[in-house]
């Protein structure tokens, strides 16, 4: 498909690899998993904001409480944070996949009831599909989604009523679905949502709009596509960046398009070429079709 339009560049930034990307409490939030930071920024007013955390940082979920509830690379923690968006307090809640030295946390968010649902990825050189999805509550504790084994888990997201979720393995170049119930977290048929239209395209993280149609950021092709709910491509935007990571819409009229990048992997060439990598790019939509990302139950 030939790109509907082009991201303008929102923020200049010289992220490694941008992530997780949310809008809440009238900020932009988003990772840069390799500096181990969590990022915050008020559009039209000012510097980015940065916690620097004591590991990478995969994904992460806002609080009822105020508190911050993080992915970090082995471990589910909860944090308290300053006004500066110091970190002034750290609990760890549960280890993650402790027995298995290749995976990290990567991409998650949280379910329509305020469970964290996540995955892990394999860091390994050789990619073996060793990732897993869980669920994670303060009712419940950890559990282990019953969905297939992936190498890099990623487009995490619910439908509008939080009974279907919507899942990748990165390097199957497909977004698969299924059912979801929230509170047993038990999974049911599992289906393709739909196939990558384009060889370079990785599909990496997904956001639900508020017309139920799935945004879907893609490592490697430059660009956001929407689809939408039968999974047939609608549009595609494209930025500055190959490696565009993780969209989100939000702003105050819930109207804008927010989508980050990353540097890495990319060569000395690629980098000159595209000097914008790692920045946030957006665009103004039609009309507000943000939906708020449910606080995690705390």
């Amino acid at each position: 498909m030939k790109p509907t339009g082009e991201l303008d560049l929102a923020l200049p930034q010289g992220a490694t690899l941008g992530e997780g990307l949310l809008w809440q409490r009238g900020r932009w939030w988003w990772t840069d998993i390799e500096a181990s930071t969590l990022n915050a920024w008020r559009p039209g007013q000012g510097a980015v904001e940065s916690c620097r955390l004591p590991d990478r940082l995969g994904s992460f979920a806002h609080c009822r409480s105020g508190r911050v509830l993080l992915g970090l690379a082995k471990r589910l923690a909860i944090a308290s944070l300053g006004d500066g968006l110091e970190l002034a307090q750290l609990q760890t809640l549960a280890p993650v996949d402790a027995a298995e030295s290749r995976t990290r946390v990567n991409d998650g968010r949280t379910d329509r009831r305020g469970c964290f649902v996540f995955g892990t990825l394999n860091e390994a050189r050789e990619k073996r599909p060793i990732g897993s999805f869980y669920q994670f509550s303060l009712q419940y504790g950890l559990r282990r989604l019953a969905l297939p084994a992936v190498a890099i888990a990623n487009s995490i997201c619910f439908s509008l009523d939080g009974r279907t979720m919507y899942f990748c393995d990165t390097l199957t170049q497909r977004i698969q679905q299924c059912d979801y119930d929230a509170e047993t977290a038990q999974v049911d048929n599992v289906r393709l949502f739909t196939q990558m239209d384009n060889a370079e395209a990785w599909p990496d993280g997904s956001v639900i709009d508020a017309e139920g149609c799935l945004w879907n950021a893609q490592w490697g092709a430059g660009r956001v596509a929407r689809y939408d709910p039968s999974g047939q491509l609608m549009s595609v935007y494209t930025a500055a960046a190959a490696h565009t990571t993780c969209p989100a819409i939000g702003g105050e009229g819930m109207d804008q398009l927010m989508l980050t990048s990353a540097r890495t992997e990319l060569g000395r060439d690629a980098l000159a070429a595209q000097p914008l990598s790692g920045s946030l790019f957006g665009l103004r939509l039609p009309k507000a079709l943000g939906v708020p990302d449910t606080l995690f139950e705390d």
